[in-house]
């Protein structure tokens, strides 16, 4: 709610509060906040892909997909500050992006957000409590949580959590079991997955957190192989996760697995990308995963179906090719529901 214009304004006029970046009306003397919480814009759910490599330079660019239709992206806005292996998240209306590293500068604590509704670039948000890249997000509508990450010389088992509504710094919520890197997530409404990672080498394991509670993340199974940076998305029902690199030799692999969130158990084959991936970005709605870029700066998006099991296709380019290992962002994602 804001204060009262100087000026006469009509019953019912609405503007875009340009500090909030949020709509409001008047009325009764008075500009409120008008609810935009809605999954759907465009004719479907906003997908965003952030930041990441582009020889010769790391980049600030933001991406725009529409998820239900297939085509090219197409630039959206710039993030807060050049980044690359941050954790993403959101709600229906906020994206949200946590730590990072910055070229020349290392590690970051930064945590950016960005109206999903609106054209404009990210803002900052708050911190986490200490700086690290290569992270896992989990988000549900109300809390997006930053689990582990690498902080040179080491890594950490840090999960930190913010409430998506407000601004401000991290709390504290656990720990992982181990100190990891370059893990994906995935989410359901209640329950959060963290899948994978670098330890140093791959790991198979898959570990759960009740998001609504704070607490140490708890064993749910195993993958079929030991890999790192594999990026998850899905539904409330499904998590998929595809692509990563195995070691002992490094290979980018292209399957696919998926797990039912709110059992436990080891994951199930899916289905193959149509190339292998390191250091991409995954997004979902409710009905379709989607991946984008990874090395050597790939521009190729491809999605799959989430209700069925099989093949990714092709889904169309991004506006430039790019490695990230930032995780992408969606207002239509498993955790919403």
């Amino acid at each position: 709610m804001a204060i009262k214009p100087p000026v006469e304004v009509p019953q019912g006029a609405i503007r875009l509060n340009t500090d909030s970046h949020k709509l409001e009306f008047y009325a009764q003397d008075q500009w409120w906040e008008m609810a935009t919480d809605v999954p759907t814009l465009d004719g479907g759910a906003r997908g965003l892909f952030t930041g990441g490599y582009a020889a010769p330079a790391y980049q600030n660019r933001v991406d725009v997909i529409t998820i239900p239709s297939a085509g090219d992206a197409t630039d959206f806005c710039d993030m807060h500050t050049v980044m690359y292996g941050a954790a993403g998240g959101g709600s229906r209306t906020r994206g949200m992006q946590g730590g990072g590293s910055t070229p020349g500068d290392g590690e970051d604590d930064m945590i950016q957000y960005v109206t999903i509704a609106t054209q404009s670039d990210f803002l900052d948000f708050g911190n986490l409590t200490d700086g690290r890249r290569g992270n896992g997000g989990i988000s549900n509508q109300t809390r997006f949580i930053i689990a582990a990450g690498y902080n040179a010389p080491s890594r950490c088992n840090i999960i930190d959590y913010v409430t998506i509504a407000s601004l401000g710094d991290a709390k504290d919520f656990g720990d992982t079991s181990t100190e990891i890197n370059n893990l994906g997530g995935a989410q359901s409404p209640t329950r959060g997955l963290l899948i994978n990672g670098g330890n140093p080498s791959g790991v198979n394991l898959i570990e759960f957190i009740t998001i609504a509670s704070r607490g140490n993340s708890t064993d749910f199974g195993d993958t079929a192989t030991l890999k790192a940076e594999t990026f998850g998305c899905g539904n409330a029902t499904r998590g998929v996760f595809g692509g990563g690199v195995q070691p002992s030799p490094e290979v980018k692999t292209t399957s696919i697995e998926y797990v039912t969130i709110a059992t436990l158990g080891n994951s199930s084959k899916f289905g193959d990308l149509t190339t292998g991936l390191q250091h991409a970005m995954a997004l979902s709605d409710s009905t379709r995963g989607v991946w984008a870029g990874g090395v050597p700066a790939l521009n190729t998006m491809q999605y799959v179906e989430i209700a069925t099991m099989g093949d990714a296709v092709d889904f169309g380019d991004l506006t430039i090719g790019r490695w990230s290992g930032n995780g992408g962002i969606s207002n239509a994602h498993g955790g919403l529901g």
